[in-house]
Parts: C-alpha cells; structure tokens; sequence
C-alpha cells in the first residue's frame, strides 16, 4: 500500500472513511431501474442508466427530484410530487439489487487495510436503510467499524459533518484520516473537513472529471492502494 504510505510520510493512515455508490460498488444499474419503475408508475418514459449516473451523488431525494425534472436542475418539481416520487422509488429500489457490483479492488483493499489495523467508515449519500443488507449481500457485512448513511445526521456531502462525526467517533485527527471518494461531493466534504481525499476516476461525477477538484491523489481502480 506504498500510494496510501506516501500520503502518510510513510506510515498507514488510522482512519480511512469510503464512499459507496460510485467508489466501492457500481449500484447505477439498479438505481436506474428503480428510477425507471417509479416513471412507469406516472405514465412516463424510462430515463435510463446512463441519465442516472449523471444524476446521482446527492442521495435518494435528489435523484427522484432529477428524474422528474430530466435533468440536473430540478428546482420545478413541487415537493409533493418529489415526497410521493420518492416513496415509490424507495419501494421499488428495496426489491432487488442483484445488477449492483463491487469494483475491482474494492474488496481486497478493506481486507487489506482491516488487517493492518485500519479503522474503516463508510459515509454515503445513500439513505442507511439499505446500507446493512445491501453490505451483507455484497460480501462487506463487517467491512466497517462506523455506517453513515445520507439521513443518519442532519446533514448530506459535501457537508463535512458526516466526516467529522466519524472522526470524533474514532479519536483520529484528521491528518491522520483519509477519504476515498469518487465525486466532488466527496472531495469537498474532505476538503472541508481537513482530511486528506484519494478520488477514482471510474465513479459518478454527473459527467464531470473529478481530476478538476484536485484531489490529493486519483487512481484509475482501488487495486492501485493495494
């Protein structure tokens, strides 16, 4: 793990904090056919998986806003119909998440950092109903010390708190923590919070290149902090 040394003056990092969507699993297929079941129920035409990708990054209320609206800016869609939207999508999403996969490397580097005495978090968007089952389905059920999901706090990325709770949580300064992220919700939640942000550059970014927020280090698959 010389990349992640390199960071830490040659030492491991005590806290490492991963997002999800994006970072450690490729979840769009079924977001997308979650979104697309709760069109359908409205009588209106699929969005599809490549829209979706664009559009996620800012949790479940978000991306229904989107969806509804088409497009990234949602600002017209009456929050009536988003509260109605979004329980349709959280129903049809819970169903199944059989198209969504782990990245290449995503495993072997939790494993490799748990047996190096690593403290792990997860901080997503995603809301933390999910988060138990869909880990254990994907093989990462005791991956993590800490599970933040987008409605455990009162506050989402790139807010910082999320972060800051965990780092609290850990007793770890937040030089001696990294985050691990692949949008620039994550980059500037870490920013933010002081802690320093590896980026991948296969994520979601709503079809931006994430190398634009700097990160402290972008890598093109999780093998290469192994």
């Amino acid at each position: 793990m010389q990349a992640l040394r390199r960071l830490f003056a040659g030492e491991l990092p005590q806290l490492v904090m991963f997002d999800l969507d994006g970072t450690l699993m490729d979840s769009v297929p079924d977001l997308a056919a979650a979104v697309d079941q709760m069109l359908a129920l409205r009588g209106r035409p699929a969005a599809g998986v490549e829209h979706v990708r664009d559009w996620v990054g800012n949790g479940a209320a978000v991306l229904v806003r989107r969806a509804l609206a088409g497009g990234l800016e949602h600002a017209a869609v009456s929050a009536r119909e988003a509260e109605s939207a979004l329980q349709d999508f959280l129903r049809c999403y819970a169903g199944d998440h059989s198209r969504t996969t782990l990245y290449a490397g995503a495993a072997e580097l939790l494993g490799a950092l748990r047996a190096a005495g690593v403290k792990l978090a997860l901080v997503t968007n995603k809301p933390e109903r999910f988060l138990p089952e869909l880990l254990a389905e994907k093989g990462l059920a005791d991956s993590f010390d800490w599970l933040v999901g987008g409605d455990t706090l009162p506050m989402q990325k790139p807010d910082p708190g999320a972060l800051l709770w965990v780092l609290r949580q850990a007793g770890v300064a937040a030089d001696q923590a990294l985050f691990v992220g692949d949008s620039r919700n994550d980059v500037r939640a870490a920013r933010a919070a002081g802690v320093p942000v590896v980026a991948v550059s296969y994520g979601y970014n709503h079809g931006e290149p994430i190398a634009a927020e700097n990160p402290d280090l972008l890598v093109d698959s999780l093998d290469a902090l192994i």
